[in-house]
């Protein structure tokens, strides 16, 4: 074995998932917030952002491609430099005439890129290590990942914010912030390129080379319990998926409309510091648990964990306190919930993915994981507009409720992810 091959898991885990979740979210969500800084109406918001999800949707289409052709580590490190220089576009074309078509079409160009990159990470991290090395880092990398989303949910919105304030202008603090973003994303490009192991699939790996595309996806399909697995992975978030859409508009809003009324370098702050603490929390004790216990344990706490700190925000709409302390300990709960809870999501798309195609049945799943979050979050801007905000949280409290009840039906291995003594 190599050198490189040996470089530990807690060196490249971290740095390569952050990589994954920061363009994730950048265009997803932190898209929400500078289209809503730049007048851009909720319901186009929610209608347009959401679309960007497709290639997260569609990804598996061209997944096969990833494990034919090349290598995981050449290919993630081909899609992390391109979307710097997407991220340059959308910071180079904020001040247009055409801002939010021309900006939606880097958003959505980067958008491949960084499917592209997730299924090509996903699969270094399916081939580079052992199955009960999978479920005890399944809580540093879904930890790591979310780091990336807080990293532009936080500390991005906190730039953007600074400079809005300093410079006394949206769009300009908007451009200047989506050029920052391209130049870490380069960096963490560079830092990939030196951390990741040169490592190749091993045996178990190699036929999926030689497979017809029929073959990967007829293969998941036909798996035990396909129905029902793929309902769970479209419902366990479905109250979420509405909520990240809206989140950010409510704290922004104004008071009068119904909002929070706050900065937008006060939500950068909130999230970017007391919310990371709470995510990293959560999700290291999510991955500790299943791996101590397994996952039949924690399926329902972990479920639960996730979608009962959606309720708050109804307290939130309703009262709209002055004072940013209750804000914040919403967040800092949610976010802590969010790390526990989407532990049991990420251990179950790993069992979903055994076998020998394990890399572009990863793709599959989290394939319908973009949907499940695509959907609902189109309409999620409409249901606002048409509830408000109080009764829209009330929805969302009522959408976690297929989500428990899928969480309690759906069929694995009790002990899956346990790690052997």
């Amino acid at each position: 074995m190599s050198k490189s091959s040996q470089k530990t898991p807690w060196i490249w885990i971290p740095s390569l998932y952050l990589t994954e979740g920061l363009p994730y979210i950048i265009i997803s969500a932190v898209s929400v917030i500078m289209y809503k800084q730049l007048g851009v109406s909720n319901s186009d918001i929610g209608l347009y952002t959401s679309l960007l999800y497709l290639p997260w949707v569609i990804k598996p289409i061209w997944s096969p491609i990833v494990d034919l052709l090349g290598t995981k580590r050449r290919w993630f490190l081909s899609m992390q430099l391109v979307l710097s220089f997407f991220f340059l576009g959308v910071g180079l074309t904020t001040s247009g005439n055409n801002f939010f078509f021309l900006t939606l079409a880097f958003f959505w160009m980067g958008a491949f890129a960084s499917a592209t990159n997730d299924i090509a990470s996903d699969g270094m991290y399916l081939i580079a290590l052992k199955p009960e090395q999978q479920s005890f880092f399944v809580g540093l990398r879904g930890t790591f990942y979310r780091v990336g989303m807080i990293t532009g949910n936080g500390l991005i919105v906190m730039v953007a914010g600074y400079l809005e304030t300093s410079l006394g202008d949206n769009t300009k603090a908007w451009s200047y912030t989506m050029i920052i973003v391209g130049g870490l994303m380069l960096l963490l490009t560079a830092i990939n390129f030196l951390a990741t192991p040169k490592i190749e699939e091993e045996a178990p790996e190699k036929p999926a080379r030689e497979a017809s595309f029929g073959k990967v996806f007829s293969t998941f399909f036909t798996k035990k319990n396909i129905g029902i697995s793929l309902a769970f992975v479209l419902l366990y978030r479905l109250g979420e998926s509405q909520l990240v859409k809206m989140a950010s508009p409510f704290l922004l809003e104004e008071r009068r409309t119904g909002g929070l009324g706050l900065s937008t370098s006060e939500v950068g702050f909130m999230y970017g510091t007391i919310g990371v603490i709470a995510l990293l929390l959560g999700g290291i004790l999510g991955g500790i648990a299943i791996s101590r216990d397994g996952l039949g344990k924690w399926m329902i706490p972990m479920a639960l964990s996730l979608n009962l700190p959606n309720l708050l925000y109804i307290a939130l709409a309703h009262f709209q306190p002055d004072n940013i302390v209750y804000a914040g300990t919403v967040v800092v709960i949610e976010q802590f919930g969010y790390g526990f809870g989407f532990a049991a999501y990420m251990i179950f798309l790993i069992y979903l993915a055994e076998g020998l195609f394990k890399t572009s049945h990863y793709a599959l799943a989290t394939g319908f994981m973009a949907l499940g979050m695509m959907f609902p979050g189109m309409l999620s801007g409409y249901i606002q507009e048409w509830l408000g905000y109080t009764g829209f949280f009330i929805w969302v409290g009522i959408a976690m409720i297929p989500a428990l009840a899928i969480a309690a039906s759906v069929k694995y291995p009790r002990e899956f992810g346990k790690k052997i003594e």
